[in-house]
């Protein structure tokens, strides 16, 4: 991928984790206009039974936090721990998230997110991921 790919999101696929419809649906309309070719899930589980399938199916993860079953930051956890190249990036609505600090270390982004900041975040991972990987 070229450094323009990445900063226009063309061609890296993001996993959308999501348990509201609505939400989901913005934001998979939102990461498509910037680019990105996105695929959908409504809970951790399902997420965690796609990257085992292929873990090179995404190039970046966007969770959010609160769900029911296992939370977005559990999630973030297991992934770093099994496809540690693997960027994660949470969202959630919810103050005490953010003031908490509850989201140990990844990168997380505060709802609603307008456009310009989504794709500020996403970029940065995505970069970050390829200056690591090489």
């Amino acid at each position: 991928m070229t450094h323009e790919a990445a900063t226009t999101g063309r061609g890296y696929r993001v996993l959308v984790v999501e348990d509201n419809d609505d939400v989901g649906q913005f934001s998979t309309e939102l990461l498509e206009d910037l680019g990105y070719v996105v695929r959908r899930v409504a809970n951790a589980n399902a997420a965690l039974g796609i990257l085992g399938e292929n873990e090179f199916a995404v190039d970046l993860v966007f969770s959010d936090v609160i769900m029911p079953g296992m939370n977005g930051v559990e999630l973030a956890g297991i992934i770093r721990e099994r496809y540690p190249g693997l960027p994660v990036v949470l969202t959630s609505g919810y103050s005490n998230v953010l003031a908490e600090n509850a989201h140990r270390g990844f990168e997380l982004i505060q709802k609603p997110y307008s456009v310009e900041s989504l794709s500020r975040i996403l970029r940065k991972a995505i970069s970050e991921k390829l200056s690591v990987s090489g």
